[in-house]
């Protein structure tokens, strides 16, 4: 059982940014922030399966893709990398890439790599605050410049580069060539009202997002059967002893709360493990009674924040 609010990882990027309001108060201090990794506060506690960050773009990501689960395994990784993007900040003229504008030949890629042409095989897409973006294993995708959005994805940092825009570090041509789906997109099914207040982004079978409105004034009750991630994106609430707002995320693990929304609302991004959306995972008007027992377990807002290898 947990209910924490998350510590916060950083890691500097050669295409990072610096100046992170609204999402975070961290002085970067001259060296650019590209990720901030939201972990459970307790060092020792069992890792999520999933993964949620914030990602900041002053300059165009690798062309890269990740393995699959039966991919990964076989190479000796517990398992692949799927993810989904949540637009929360976009430039006039922002873009991100997904899939090629048309199939490709494992031969075919493999002379892309090497000549740099995949660059202009990739199919490139304009974005906007709110737009959600599915990226299923084996998708040759990157992410472009003048960019904020919130990634939830498989607990894996395995990426194959394909292009590096003359970065100079290594390509994987063998290993990208091997896991690439390579050619163009299916396109993705729109979101889901599952209720007046929640939303289906994403449902898929490594997991679920949902974008959550909760209304000024109202309570809820959280009550969860499984580790799941919750970060403000607009607004303030407090849940069980945690005051939230922008930028701030919760994990929550088998474990229930009252919230209490702000007099201005609170829009947030919810995930979990799939393949579907649990309805009792969030009601309204929850009579819940927090015990001193569970006040004990509840985290106050952690200040703790550490880097991670850029």
């Amino acid at each position: 059982m947990a209910l924490e609010h998350a510590a916060v990882q950083i890691a500097h990027k050669p295409w990072g940014v610096d100046d992170l309001h609204p999402w975070s108060n961290i002085n970067v201090a001259g060296d650019p922030i590209g990720e901030l990794w939201f972990q459970r506060t307790h060092k020792h506690a069992p890792i999520p399966a999933l993964l949620l960050k914030l990602l900041f773009t002053s300059e165009p990501l690798s062309i890269q893709v990740h393995p699959d689960d039966e991919f990964a395994r076989s190479i000796g990784l517990p398992n692949g990398k799927t993810e989904a993007w949540y637009i929360l900040a976009a430039a006039p003229g922002a873009q991100v890439a997904l899939g090629l504008k048309r199939r490709l030949t494992p031969k075919a890629l493999s002379e892309a790599i090497r000549d740099g042409s995949i660059a202009q095989l990739t199919q490139w897409r304009p974005v906007a605050k709110g737009d959600i973006i599915f990226v299923p294993a084996g998708t040759i995708h990157a992410i472009g410049a003048g960019i904020v959005l919130a990634e939830i994805q498989q607990r894996s940092d395995t990426t194959f580069r394909l292009f590096d825009y003359g970065r100079e570090r290594e390509l994987h041509e063998e290993s990208a060539v091997a896991v690439s789906d390579a050619g163009p997109v299916q396109s993705q099914s729109g979101p889901r009202r599952l209720t007046a207040a929640r939303t289906a982004l994403i449902t898929s079978r490594h997991f679920v997002i949902e974008r959550i409105d909760l209304p000024a004034s109202s309570n809820w009750a959280l009550n969860s059967d499984r580790e799941a991630w919750i970060l403000a994106i607009e607004g303030r609430a407090r849940i069980g002893l945690t005051n939230l707002s922008v930028g701030d995320a919760l994990f929550v693990e088998s474990d229930r709360a009252a919230i209490e929304v702000g007099a201005d609302g609170m829009r947030g991004l919810m995930a979990y493990p799939g393949p579907e959306p649990v309805t009792a995972l969030l009601q309204e008007d929850g009579d819940l009674t927090t015990s001193a027992g569970m006040s004990a377990r509840h985290s106050q807002k952690s200040s703790e924040t550490v880097e991670v290898q850029a």
